[in-house]
Parts: C-alpha cells; sequence; structure tokens
C-alpha cells in the first residue's frame, strides 16, 4: 500500500496531514474457539448426513444448471451444512474470485 500500487482512498491516497487510522483487530480468545469447534462437531455429529449429503448435491447441480440458488442455499442451511460446506461446493463450478493485480 505504500507504494500506492493499488489507490485506496482514506488510507494511502487523500489522507488529511497527521491523520491516522487504526484498524482494530479481532482476536478470538481460545476458550471461545474451542467452544465453537466443540458445537460445529456437535453439529455435524447430530445432522441427517444423508439429508446434508443430497442438499449439497443439490445445490452444485443448480450451480452447473444456473438455477437461482437460494432455495437450494436455505435447504443446505436447514441440513445444516455450514457455510464453507456450501462455499466449497459452489468453488467447484464457479472457482474462486481473485482480483486482478494491478500494476
Amino acid at each position: 500500500m505504500d507504494k500506492k500500487e493499488k489507490i485506496i482512498v482514506g488510507v494511502n491516497q487523500y489522507v488529511e496531514e497527521g491523520e491516522t487510522i487504526e484498524i482494530p483487530i479481532l482476536s478470538i480468545s481460545p476458550d471461545v474457539e474451542k467452544l465453537q469447534k466443540k458445537r460445529l462437531a456437535d453439529v455435524r455429529q447430530s445432522r441427517n448426513q444423508d439429508t446434508y449429503e443430497t442438499a449439497l448435491q443439490e445445490l452444485k447441480q443448480a450451480a452447473i444448471d444456473g438455477s437461482n440458488l437460494m432455495p437450494y442455499l436455505l435447504k443446505a442451511t436447514r441440513a445444516y451444512a455450514t457455510l464453507g460446506e456450501m462455499c466449497n461446493a459452489l468453488v467447484e463450478h464457479f472457482g474462486i474470485y481473485e482480483e486482478p493485480a494491478v500494476f
């Protein structure tokens, strides 16, 4: 950013003299992390695996067909698929967007 290869207004361009920007960093305590991992493991253990797999497969097929994904995302959510699992299902068809580098 200091080289101004990419202009970001208010960060590396058009900043007033003496103005400093402090970006707060979110830190999660290890106890909260452990609790959330346990909750996630419990959800994965208790969900109906057949319903979950069917919902993700239908989501993948809807992406291939070009259908409206919202009903399939809702169905996957109701089957207790995580956001990451749904995104991974869509990555197979859409790929991952990477902002082009500007030189």
